[in-house]
């Protein structure tokens, strides 16, 4: 999993959004896994394992995890992870890689993913039509130069993804950030990918937070598109009064101790197709495994 263009994502919003957001959290945070299995993404834990592996999803797996989505396997055959996920007693249900990775090796993830036994192969992050036409490959330089044109030959790339991928007898979906709710010509990116992907053959992995970063709603989205979306991606930032810029972001938080209310989110997200959900925190300012034991216990206890 790529560690140079899958995060930051925080960097194209503003906090504004946040804090005027409908999503806002006023009190203490109820809400619900609606029967799911909590989740992990684990870019969560990618330093840890980086340096132990099979020991750091039974860490996972003892503060209440069940699922994980993958970002990178850390030069791990896929036996060699299944048997460590078998051991941490661990479902690895989906994996992210980047348009770059996907548009080169795209055979050999999916031959990799199906010998894991790994439902849904997700594009973490998209890819530039004519990388030529950019000055350098830096992250700003990127998201801050997709075009529509850009968007909607993705959604054409995503469509060659997903007949290879349901031919293999997984799925094939995309992850969003905050720059495809930016309005180009009037048209929002994400609702023009939506639209020109096949339902058979792509799906939604909907991160919540960067889409309330973006600026817009995920309940909107879960009612606009219940059967499009698939999973979500759950995480927090804590307040700031400081303007959001690509190089001060909102902070994460662990969850319920941040500024977003999830509660309407799994109202509106019981009602969609959601199958998996996995929390994600990607910065911490304690030690990660009490970070996410906080994240797990809280996903425990919420009702809806």
């Amino acid at each position: 999993m790529i560690r140079q263009t899958r995060r930051n994502f925080l960097q194209s919003a503003t906090a504004a959004a946040v804090y005027s957001s409908s999503l806002l959290r006023n009190g203490r945070l109820l809400a619900s896994p609606f029967g799911l299995p909590i989740g992990l993404q684990l870019y969560s834990v990618r330093e840890m394992l980086a340096k132990d592996y099979e020991g750091t999803l039974k860490q996972i797996a003892a503060l209440g995890y069940r699922e994980v989505e993958a970002a990178g396997f850390f030069d791990h055959s896929p036996q060699q992870v299944k048997s460590a996920m078998s051991a941490a007693g661990l479902n690895c249900v989906s994996a992210h890689y980047p348009y770059a990775s996907l548009s080169k090796d795209f055979d050999k993830i999916l031959e990799f993913n199906k010998g894991l036994g790994v439902q849904y192969i997700i594009c973490a992050f998209p890819g530039i039509k004519d990388p030529s036409r950019l000055k350098d490959t830096s992250y700003l330089t990127q998201i801050n130069s997709f075009t529509l044109e850009d968007y909607r030959w993705n959604a054409d790339q995503f469509n060659h993804f997903g007949e290879k991928t349901k031919a293999a007898g997984m799925k094939f979906g995309y992850h969003n950030h905050t720059m495809e709710f930016a309005k180009q010509d009037g048209v929002v990116p994400l609702d023009e990918m939506i639209r020109l992907t096949d339902p058979e053959l792509v799906t939604l992995e909907l991160d919540c937070g960067w889409v309330i970063v973006g600026g817009a709603n995920p309940v909107d989205y879960l009612h606009r598109y219940p059967t499009r979306i698939s999973m979500l991606h759950v995480k927090d930032f804590k307040h700031t009064d400081k303007p959001a810029s690509v190089s001060a972001p909102p902070p994460a938080a662990q969850l319920g101790q941040g500024t977003l209310d999830y509660r309407p989110v799994f109202e509106a997200a019981k009602k969609a197709n959601i199958k998996h959900y996995f929390v994600e925190q990607e910065g911490f300012d304690i030690p990660p495994l009490e970070a996410l034991k906080i994240d797990a216990d809280y996903m425990k206890k919420l009702t809806v």
